[in-house]
């Protein structure tokens, strides 16, 4: 049986990707080239490729708490990594990348159903937040894509 808490978690990231999906899939050409942020600038499919690596990287870096690592190192600088991922993620086509968020957020889901109370409560370094819990790592993956989505969203709105 499932713990409660390794649920609520999978739940909760299993529904970001059904409603991220959802609406990436809606999107018209025109909407995909909008731009979201200025500095830097990413237009709308920049963010899609952020999903993707800070999926990517950031499941990677709680499986390395998870086993005994301490996490992010102490000078990770963000702003120079999405600089670097933007580029890297650059040619590959919208389709795929929407392929690759599905897949990278089933992994996610699939290893938090596997973790244990113990493993929840492992403690490493966040890029962002600094030393917390697998169980606050997992939160902010889930968190951070939703704070972007409803930014999306406001962007939308605001066209459609």
């Amino acid at each position: 049986m499932i713990n409660p808490r390794v649920e609520e978690l999978a739940v909760r990231l299993e529904k970001g990707r059904v409603k991220t999906l959802e609406i990436f899939n809606k999107l018209t050409p025109a909407q995909w080239q909008l731009s979201l942020y200025h500095r830097p600038n990413w237009r709308v499919r920049q963010l899609l490729a952020h999903f993707v690596s800070a999926e990517i990287h950031l499941l990677t870096l709680a499986k390395s708490v998870a086993v005994g690592g301490s996490g992010a190192p102490e000078d990770f600088q963000i702003d120079k990594f999405n600089a670097s991922e933007k580029k890297r993620l650059a040619g590959i086509p919208q389709q795929e990348l929407l392929s690759m968020l599905d897949q990278a957020r089933k992994g996610t889901i699939a290893w938090v159903k596997s973790l244990s109370e113990v493993d929840l409560d492992r403690v490493g370094r966040h890029p962002a937040l600094g030393e917390v819990t697998i169980e606050t790592m997992i939160l902010a993956i889930y968190a951070h894509q939703l704070a972007h989505m409803r930014e999306l969203i406001r962007l939308l709105g605001s066209v459609v």
